[in-house]
């Protein structure tokens, strides 16, 4: 582990990732004002759409109450990838950073989260309009392969319960599953998720972390003793600190480096 002083020494003496910012049209998430939705893609430096082999994709999802924009506006994502690839721990990557509600009102309106039925619907959607919506536009403007082996699925707090679900329900489509610090307390009771088994997943990484001292560590650690109950290979992190960005930051720094590894 590098020093708590250095994770976020960021230095400018080599070539920096783009951020892109695309806008579109969504016919499944719910009150959106002009039915207008975003999400951001960064591109790692030297980024060649013409390059013999495809670059592999990460999709990385924010918590609740937060945006597209997070993970590099608050995160700084994109100076942490910059200098992983720099110091040559990561592999070249592009990563999609997609709006992560499937209805607006969720975010907006206690009601919505109160309500156990417009909460379920609102994680499905989100799943429909990732899958449907995001993820054939990515592939369909940057040269990323389309193939499980070279997808992963990441998020926090929200968004870890999300790319949990999402990854866990289409092992056909992410063979690298990441919850950070997510909301974890209904998952093991999710029907969704009640056939999972490690044959049928062949994860190639399943990866739960959390601050020691958030109030989501106990949901967490039982998840991780549901997942292994199911004989889920799983490496289970446990950073110091709280529901904070410096421990999302210390998770990427770490579990970046393991995607996408050859076997």
């Amino acid at each position: 582990r590098p020093p708590r002083s250095t994770l976020f020494s960021y230095t400018t003496l080599f070539r920096s990732g783009e951020l892109h910012h695309h806008f579109y049209t969504s016919s499944v998430v719910l009150n959106l004002p002009g039915n207008q939705s975003d999400y951001y893609v960064y591109t790692p430096p030297g980024y060649d759409a013409k390059a013999k082999t495809a670059y592999p994709v990460l999709y990385l999802l924010h918590g609740f109450n937060e945006g597209p924009y997070s993970w590099t506006a608050v995160g700084r994502a994109n100076y942490i990838l910059d200098n992983l690839l720099a110091q040559g721990k990561i592999k070249p990557m592009v990563v999609v950073m997609p709006l992560g509600y499937g209805d607006l009102n969720y975010v907006l309106t206690t009601e919505s989260r109160r309500d156990p039925t417009k909460a379920a619907d609102h994680y499905k959607r989100f799943q429909q309009a990732l899958l449907t919506e995001v993820l054939p536009r990515v592939e369909a403007a940057y040269h990323v392969a389309r193939d499980r082996e070279h997808r992963a699925i990441a998020g926090l707090s929200m968004g870890g319960q999300e790319s949990l679900t999402i990854g866990l329900t289409n092992p056909d489509k992410f063979a690298w599953v990441i919850g950070l610090s997510s909301a974890a307390q209904g998952l093991p009771t999710n029907p969704d998720l009640a056939s999972i088994n490690p044959k049928s997943a062949k994860l190639r990484l399943l990866w739960v972390s959390c601050g020691t001292e958030d109030s989501l560590s106990e949901p967490n650690h039982r998840l991780v003793e549901w997942l292994k109950s199911k004989d889920m290979p799983v490496t289970y992190v446990q950073t110091p600190g709280v529901h904070s960005w410096i421990v999302w930051q210390d998770n990427l720094i770490h579990f970046a480096s393991l995607l996408f590894q050859p076997k």
